[in-house]
């Protein structure tokens, strides 16, 4: 989030009207790739179709299966055209570039980790998978040490793993215990 975060503002400064037209943040990080140099991009646009049909892709809604992007594309285009950003340097230029690049890697592979997870958590334990979820379970897994460790571990002791310093903390005080772990912050 914080790279994304990043790479908006950074590359807002070049195209600002981008940010408008695409909103989530994956989607925004591929389209400035394809965009790159505004400049660049137009006379690519002039030359042939095939740097606005990669532009549809990557700024495509991947939830709908009927929006192939090019509406999408066509509005980008046109803004690239008006637009009233700022021209970069080429060293400016392939700074943003290089990091909207690895933003993009990392936001692909934090993906491919979540689909390895939900692959090894249906194989492992598919009753906790469906119950609480890919991420908690196997954190709570990790937490408690292995699977049959969690098993045997009663309600109490699970509701409040992942919350072992909040509970040192109140048993110094002799206060109240916390009763919220990974559980409740999921």
């Amino acid at each position: 989030n914080t790279f994304a975060m990043r790479v908006r503002e950074w590359y807002s400064w070049h195209f600002p009207e981008l940010r408008d037209l695409v909103r989530e943040n994956y989607a925004f990080a591929r389209a400035a790739c394809v965009v790159g140099d505004r400049a660049s991009f137009l006379a690519a646009v002039n030359s042939n179709d095939d740097t606005k049909a990669r532009l549809a892709a990557a700024a495509r809604d991947p939830s709908d299966a009927n929006d192939d992007g090019l509406l999408l594309a066509e509005s980008v285009v046109k803004a690239a055209r008006q637009s009233m950003g700022m021209d970069c340097s080429a060293g400016d230029m392939a700074n943003v570039m290089a990091f909207t690049q690895r933003m993009v890697a990392l936001a692909t592979y934090r993906c491919d980790l979540a689909k390895y997870l939900g692959e090894k958590m249906q194989a492992v334990a598919p009753n906790l998978s469906t119950l609480i979820g890919d991420s908690v379970g196997a954190r709570l897994i990790a937490k408690a040490g292995s699977l049959a460790s969690l098993a045997k571990c009663p309600a109490s002791t699970v509701q409040i793993l992942g919350a072992e310093k909040a509970l040192f903390r109140a048993l110094k005080k002799k206060g109240n215990t916390p009763k919220y772990g990974l559980i409740y912050h999921s």
